[in-house]
């Protein structure tokens, strides 16, 4: 970025990545005001340097959304979401990978605001476009199925959710290496909705 200001003009784009790059490593710290301040920063500066529908802009819009949710602000994560996966909408093909990403984005703050009937439609929404963009055992797929069993879990809906986090299982066995978390998270789920049942 020090170098940047010396070489560049004032509102060159490349600036906008890396005060993004700043956010991100402020967002894995937990220092979410820092990270929201770069990720505004950068934000500003593509409003001015990109025309107006620009993939960049729905990058910095879902990465001021994901600050926000960190930080349990689920209106104003819901908005930046919004924001961008309208952006998304207009410039990518409509069964692009970074839509199924946003739809989940959007699940998850339904999902934490206990609105299960959006989050379960936008988790949903989201597995229909990986069905179509991704291989059949992606991992993204298990991770869709584990988030709609949370859904019909949280509902008392529990037959649907072990269906669900069953699916995820056999996804991750197949695509993952056998110590990796997702698999122990998800034989917990496993295991908590059958004592449930």
């Amino acid at each position: 970025l020090e170098i940047r200001k010396i070489a560049l003009p004032p509102n060159h784009p490349d600036f906008a990545g890396s005060y993004g790059n700043i956010g991100n490593v402020y967002d894995g710290m937990g220092e979410y005001s820092k990270a929201l301040s770069s990720y505004e920063r950068s934000l500003q500066i593509q409003k001015i340097a990109l025309p107006p529908n620009h993939p960049d802009l729905a990058l910095s819009y879902n990465n001021i959304g994901n600050v926000y949710k960190n930080m349990g602000e689920y209106s104003k994560a819901l908005s930046s979401y919004e924001r961008s996966l309208e952006i998304w909408k207009i410039a990518l093909p409509p069964n692009h990978p970074h839509l199924a990403s946003s739809y989940c984005n959007i699940g998850n703050v339904y999902n934490n605001m206990g609105e299960y009937s959006k989050a379960l439609s936008s988790y949903e929404r989201s597995l229909e476009i990986q069905k179509i963009a991704l291989p059949p055992n992606h991992p993204a797929l298990a991770a869709s199925y584990n988030n709609i069993g949370s859904v019909y879990g949280n509902m008392g809906e529990y037959s649907k959710a072990l269906s669900y986090y069953e699916k995820a299982q056999d996804i991750w066995k197949k695509s993952l290496p056998s110590n990796h978390p997702h698999i122990s998270h998800v034989k917990r789920n496993i295991e908590d909705v059958k004592k449930k049942m």
